[in-house]
């Protein structure tokens, strides 16, 4: 599996959200100057993000985005999922039917093992832990200076 755009920067959008939770709402066009993103691509993911109950949106002079529950209780796998689909490498992981040989295939267990270990891995991933994450990234790329 190959994760494509719409899952790296949903990620990063909902990340984002995250670090600036003390916002009551949150405009795209900020996350998108901050992450360096295209607003047009942004405004393409919300909807999915929002009908998955991950995200929320607000309408009006007061509007913009937030994350409609708390980030430790949005896993990455519920926002690959959304965005990018089954993590399967191969159809016939899904769905055995698309191939008359997926019985005797030993090929296709293996593509379904990889699948399991990918889902338990994002499964064990949330919002929150990739804040985390980001904190400790930023903070050992801090310069040292020298007197």
């Amino acid at each position: 599996m190959k994760i494509s755009t719409k899952g790296r920067y949903g990620t990063r959008l909902l990340i984002d959200l995250a670090q600036h939770l003390d916002e009551e709402r949150v405009l795209l066009r900020d996350v998108a100057l901050r992450q360096d993103i295209s607003l047009l691509y942004l405004e393409r993911l919300i909807a999915p993000l929002v009908a998955g109950g991950i995200v929320r949106t607000t309408r009006g002079p007061k509007g913009g985005i937030s994350l409609a529950k708390p980030p430790e209780q949005i896993k990455l796998s519920e926002v690959i999922q959304l965005l990018e689909g089954s993590t399967a490498p191969t159809e016939c992981v899904n769905d055995p039917k698309v191939c008359n040989r997926s019985a005797i295939c030993a090929a296709r267990d293996i593509w379904g093992e990889l699948k399991k270990k990918t889902d338990s891995i994002l499964e064990s991933i949330t919002i929150q832990g990739l804040v985390e994450r980001q904190k400790q990234k930023v903070k050992s790329k801090k310069p040292m200076y020298y007197i």
